[in-house]
């Protein structure tokens, strides 16, 4: 199987750029890994630039942006099973799949071949099993049928508690143990690359990006999908832009109060991901941090050399 590149860091570090000038020169098709940008209508805030997917005149294609009307729910779930669609429709296409994004848990779960750590915790559930011994917790988990039974790790108690847990889940949510089932067998072969403007590099770009956008449109984005019939609830769950543009049109925060407040939070916003991209990277995933010292073409030479190297030691 030919190597997935994927392009990672956090907001306003130049992924979507990056990624697109790739995808030009090696038959490449985006799939975008963020958990924001499958929304129509989201465009401004989510930091689509989609001018950004025109290289040299030519457009370059690009998968899971703008599939979904706004206030639809999305989960990793869903997720993992479009990529993996899209992957498939861009390799029958005889192109490179290049997935791009910030979404770090997305990415994390994507390349967890077991595909089941987006079910949630059952707390009701866990109390009743806490009392319970080893050999019983056994007997519970051998008679629960799910797909989960032959790939469960029941080594530790703890452990065989979280099996149980999942295979409830599954049984109780057939149509999701069907997507997982789908997705859990389906392996990649990612080559990891990230992209990490030193800390004041990226506060200033995150800085004067956010003072760009709220200058030219971002304000009216919101105010269209509030217009369109989305609630004040609905928008607020979406965070960061979409939160604090919307307190501030409903008259719960001035446009100064607004712009601090929501300054701060994607300066934070940043470190968080770049946290979990560190996360990954202690549990075993590599990531070639790309040289910001060095010119664009040098980190596009070397991110087309590693993905040949790559291919040569298959």
């Amino acid at each position: 199987m030919n190597p997935l590149p994927i392009i990672l860091g956090p907001t306003a570090s130049g992924k979507t750029h990056l990624a697109t000038r790739i995808a030009s020169r090696i038959n490449g098709a985006i799939l975008s890994a963020d958990s924001r940008q499958v929304y129509k209508g989201m465009n401004i805030g989510t930091g689509k630039d989609l001018d950004e997917y025109v290289v040299d005149g030519q457009p370059v294609p690009y998968h899971l942006i703008d599939i979904l009307d706004a206030g639809e729910k999305y989960n990793i779930s869903l997720f993992k099973h479009d990529f993996q669609e899209a992957y498939q429709q861009v390799v029958n296409q005889n192109q490179t799949p290049i997935a791009c994004g910030g979404t770090g848990f997305y990415l994390y779960a994507l390349l967890n071949s077991q595909g089941y750590t987006e079910i949630p915790v059952d707390e009701n559930l866990r109390e009743i099993l806490e009392d319970k011994t080893y050999e019983a917790l056994r007997t519970i988990f051998t008679e629960l049928e799910s797909s989960y039974l032959d790939r469960a790790d029941t080594s530790t108690r703890k452990r065989l508690i979280r099996a149980i847990e999942i295979s409830t889940f599954l049984i109780q949510n057939p149509e999701i143990e069907k997507q997982i089932e789908d997705t859990a067998s389906f392996e990649y072969n990612p080559v990891i690359f990230g992209l990490n403007p030193a800390a004041e590099i990226r506060r200033e770009r995150i800085s004067q990006r956010l003072s760009y956008r709220l200058e030219h449109g971002l304000i009216q984005e919101v105010e269209a999908l509030l217009a369109s019939g989305l609630s004040a609830e609905q928008l607020i769950y979406y965070g960061l832009e979409y939160k604090y543009i919307t307190e501030y049109l409903t008259g719960a925060l001035t446009y100064d109060q607004m712009s601090k407040k929501l300054e701060t939070e994607i300066h934070r916003f940043a470190k968080r991901q770049m946290t979990f991209f560190r996360k990954m990277e202690k549990d075993g995933m590599k990531i070639h941090w790309l040289d910001q010292s060095k010119t664009e073409e040098e980190n596009i030479s070397f991110v087309i050399s590693e993905l040949e190297k790559f291919k040569q030691n298959q």
